[in-house]
């Protein structure tokens, strides 16, 4: 099964039940945050590097650290 089909599946549900799966993805989203210890890392990498793209995917893995994957 494919994230398609399961999105078009949970478009399918009733409304309470589609609560329940969105309610699910954000905590699973929240138990993916980086700690703060972490998140520091990541953060002084990103201001070390002078290489753009480098910094582009620091940024990038900082932001899905903070908020969840």
């Amino acid at each position: 099964m494919t994230a398609d089909q399961i999105i078009q599946d949970i478009k399918l549900l009733p409304r309470d039940e589609q609560s329940r799966v969105v309610q699910f993805a954000v905590e699973l989203a929240r138990s993916r945050q980086l700690s703060a210890e972490d998140l520091v890392v990541i953060a002084q990498q990103m201001l070390e590097t002078n290489d753009p793209e480098q910094k582009k995917r620091l940024e990038d893995k900082l932001t899905r650290g903070f908020y969840g994957d």
